[in-house]
């Protein structure tokens, strides 16, 4: 008899819980950089701006290379860089251990895979695709998909209700990510691997993991507290 899966869908943030993009990004944004003449940002340097959204890492990274974008300025870079972002590649070695397996099990149970990001689209898209993974997930919000990004609980909410389910947790690795979860009222699980910005213990989180592998068992203690209480 085949256990009955811990929940009927799961819900993930993108970068810094399924991919460690750091690296493609900060690449893609020094090109940028270096098209509008700044110089570039160190690889650490980027990893404390991303989690806001394309529009948000730009200001940040013209701000710490030579001053604040204003006007028509910042909607030129912006285009810049998410023109040279889809351009871009990636490759299957940005997973963190364990990621698309993991994937693979839940949708073979059954599961419900939802993508919640503030990274754009149809960026989101491309790199679901050239990852191989584009298939397992039946809804996908981006930064721009909605009037509303990431933490408001609206983009949460869509990605539900695109999925059909409610019984449902959702999986990060920041703020932003247990936030929306908790204005839904749904579980959240916490990754101590990505770019928290703040110690993982005080994100509030109901569970974190140090590895993905280890995403399974923390769901189904989760489910299994869910129904004692």
């Amino acid at each position: 008899m085949t256990a009955r899966p811990p929940f009927s869908a799961l819900v993930f943030d993108f970068d810094g819980t399924l991919i460690d993009s750091v690296p493609d990004i900060a690449r893609v944004l020094n090109r940028t950089l270096a098209e509008f003449g700044r110089p570039a940002l160190a690889v650490e340097q980027v990893r404390t701006m991303v989690g806001d959204g394309s529009a948000t890492l730009v200001r940040s990274a013209f701000a710490a290379t030579g001053g604040e974008l204003e006007g028509d300025a910042a909607q030129t870079v912006l285009k810049a860089y998410l023109d040279n972002y889809y351009e871009d590649t990636a490759e299957p070695s940005c997973f963190y251990p364990g990621v698309p397996e993991t994937l693979r099990g839940f949708a073979a149970q059954g599961i419900k895979l939802g993508l919640c990001t503030n990274k754009p689209e149809r960026i989101a898209r491309k790199l679901l695709g050239l990852l191989g993974v584009a298939d397992l997930f039946g809804a996908v919000a981006g930064g721009d998909t909605l009037p509303t990004r990431k933490p408001d609980p609206g983009t949460l909410s869509w990605v539900l209700d695109q999925l059909g389910e409610r019984d449902a947790a959702m999986v990060g690795d920041n703020g932003h990510d247990v936030k929306v979860a908790r204005a839904v009222g749904i579980p959240v699980v916490a990754v101590s691997y990505g770019y928290p910005r703040m110690p993982v213990s005080q994100l509030g989180a109901d569970v974190v993991i140090d590895h993905f592998a280890d995403l399974p068992a923390a769901l189904a203690k989760l489910s299994t507290e869910k129904l004692a209480g």
